[in-house]
């Protein structure tokens, strides 16, 4: 199956954000789209907005008038579904309930061709349920874009039970043609995309609940060490805490109670007290006029004199790390071979977080002043990293540490000696996530990977990111992780234990 026609007409119902969004794009690409809404003046309105919109563009010289105009022209307002009547794909974008979605699809099943391919733009609802009691269920698929319409590039193509291939190859392939990304899913709770960006807000909402950092620092590891654009509790608040906790508690509830999803008391203490973030003033910082957003704490340094430094075994992606060192002119020796894998620095053994406490990982291999650091995007152009350390190590030697990075242009903020320090943990439980939805036939590898890029912007696919870090070291630090808590909540998918013991990676 090829993409609908040019020459096709859209169908799209609902003028709210979402639905004149997939509207432009469908006209933007030349197609005449027909939009409705049953609020009187609503698609009208919808059609002046996204007019007025792309006259700005106009004068940022993303597009000439004419372009403008011609997208505009395409724009068409349906006075009822019967206008729908010649449409080749109906949209539809209204409001999260299943009995008034089926109730226009079924009215649509009357007015359409049989040719017609019925879409919903839903979230959250399952597929499967919408087109339960449709007379033709194989031409209902999902079509989640995500907002802003036209500028997010990810479009998951949802499949039903009976949802027909060919309809899901058409949608796909349309949406490829409309300049999105798609991306094939199985119709299960939160599709790709809001099921596994779970534990992005999940284990940094338990970290401070656990007291490891306060929000401002650990926003600031994420963005500035993990690489993502918004640490998790700047983006809650921007998202809205009642529509996040919405959401966790629905994927919560539809997988049964698994622990992996569980909501967070803090964050349901915020949505209790009303602090919903930017739209109501208050949420893990205050909005108000006159506030001051708080700074992450930051170590200071007390010297940037050079010290020793000696790697020690195979430093993995620590090695980056050593490079930058080298770069700033500051000499690396090689060390003996070793069972262990660090950098001596000064008294200090640095090593990477595996998953284990500093403490318990320091009586274990009877490593002394032992300081742990945090998983970095790129240690070669980070800003800022997390370090914790073992109960014996001494002021001096951690202080050594602080200084040599800050010689390079590293902040560092110590955290409480939690296992799998702030970005490891995260990164780790996102690839087990990700791993879990391919092995349950959600969607693809390079599916997962594509729409937590494109549709949450990740710096990294979480499974390509642990394919760099190394599947048997996430599958350590998953270990770790299970063996401090004592929780399913961190079991490692099946899949990472079955790549980890065939040496394999994901991407192959």
């Amino acid at each position: 199956m090829t993409a609908l026609d040019k020459s096709r007409l859209i169908g799209v119902i609902g003028a709210g954000a979402m639905g004149a969004g997939i509207a432009q794009v469908a006209a933007q690409a030349g197609h005449i789209v027909k939009l409705y809404d049953n609020r009187v003046g609503a698609a009208a309105a919808a059609i002046e907005l996204v007019e007025k919109q792309l006259s700005r563009l106009v004068e940022r010289k993303k597009f000439t008038a004419e372009q403008v105009q011609k997208i505009v022209s395409n724009l068409q307002v349906a006075s009822s579904l019967n206008d729908f009547k010649e449409t080749g794909l109906v949209i539809e974008a209204i409001v999260e309930n299943v009995d008034v979605k089926q109730s226009v699809f079924s009215e649509l099943e009357s007015i359409c061709a049989s040719t017609c391919i019925f879409a919903s733009n839903t979230s959250s609802i399952s597929i499967t349920r919408l087109a339960a009691g449709m007379s033709h269920p194989e031409r209902f698929v999902g079509m989640h874009f995500f907002n802003p319409a036209p500028i997010m590039k990810l479009v998951e193509v949802v499949s039903g039970l009976v949802t027909s291939p060919e309809v899901a190859k058409t949608i796909y392939q349309t949406a490829a043609e409309w300049g999105k990304m798609p991306v094939y899913a199985a119709s299960t709770p939160g599709f790709i995309v809001n099921r596994v960006a779970r534990p992005f807000y999940a284990e940094s909402l338990r970290m401070k609940q656990e007291q490891v950092a306060d929000c401002a620092t650990l926003d600031s590891l994420i963005r500035d060490s993990g690489g993502f654009r918004m640490g998790p509790f700047e983006l809650t608040d921007l998202i809205g805490h009642d529509v996040n906790y919405a959401v966790t508690c629905s994927v919560f509830d539809s997988y049964y109670g698994d622990f992996r999803f569980q909501p967070s008391l803090i964050q349901k203490d915020l949505v209790d007290a009303g602090y919903l973030g930017r739209k109501s003033g208050e949420g893990f910082y205050s909005y108000h006029e006159g506030a001051t957003k708080p700074e992450p704490s930051i170590l200071a340094s007390t010297n940037t004199a050079s010290v020793l430094c000696v790697a020690m075994g195979d430093l993995g992606v620590l090695s980056g790390l050593v490079t930058r060192l080298l770069g700033a002119g500051i000499g690396v020796d090689v060390g003996p071979v070793s069972s262990h894998n660090f950098l001596k620095i000064g008294a200090a053994t640095l090593a990477l977080t595996d998953g284990r406490m500093a403490s318990e990982r320091a009586n274990s291999e009877q490593l002394e002043n032992l300081v742990l650091i945090d998983l970095a995007l790129d240690y070669q152009k980070t800003t800022h990293v997390a370090l914790s350390r073992a109960h014996t190590t001494t002021d001096q030697a951690f202080q050594k540490v602080v200084d040599c990075l800050a010689s390079i242009g590293i902040n560092v903020s110590e955290v409480e000696d939690s296992p799998g320090l702030v970005v490891m943990r995260t990164v780790a439980m996102l690839a087990n996530e990700a791993s879990d939805a391919v092995l349950n036939g959600v969607s693809s590898v390079d599916g997962v990977d594509t729409a937590m890029k494109y549709g949450v912007n990740y710096p990294k696919g979480p499974l390509a990111w642990a394919d760099h870090i190394g599947v048997k070291y996430i599958q350590k630090v998953l270990n770790a992780l299970q063996h401090s808590y004592g929780e399913d909540r961190y079991r490692a998918s099946l899949l990472i234990k079955r790549l980890a013991e065939q040496g394999r990676n994901f991407h192959e």
